[in-house]
């Protein structure tokens, strides 16, 4: 469900882009760690155990298939976006921290 309502915000986005004139030419990519829910937005059939998904979920479903959003598994460790969602340990917090490309001033 985060990623059907991730998708309607970067449809959103789009739209915004549009309006400023600004061209988007790349596929949006998000980095899961569900795998099935990879799967789920990947296969266009409908299972006895889906159907109780609602609308949001299919828009993600079809912003998938249009091919402008792209869904890749990334392990929970790698998941960079913790960084603005959880507390971390130092050693992890400094490594997101810099792929991210934020520096540190103060020194």
């Amino acid at each position: 469900m985060v990623a059907a309502s991730t998708a309607c915000q970067s449809g959103w986005l789009e739209s915004l882009f549009a309006e400023l004139k600004i061209r988007l030419d790349s596929v949006v990519q998000f980095n899961m760690d569900n795998k099935s829910a990879i799967c789920l937005a990947n296969n266009p059939i409908a299972h006895g155990r889906t159907k109780h998904i609602g609308t949001k979920y299919h828009y993600l479903r079809d912003q998938v298939r249009k091919g402008r959003i792209s869904l890749a598994y990334c392990k929970s460790e790698e998941q960079e976006a913790d960084i603005l969602t959880k507390a971390l340990r130092g050693e992890k917090f400094y490594k997101f921290r810099e792929k991210l490309g934020v520096v540190n001033c103060l020194n």
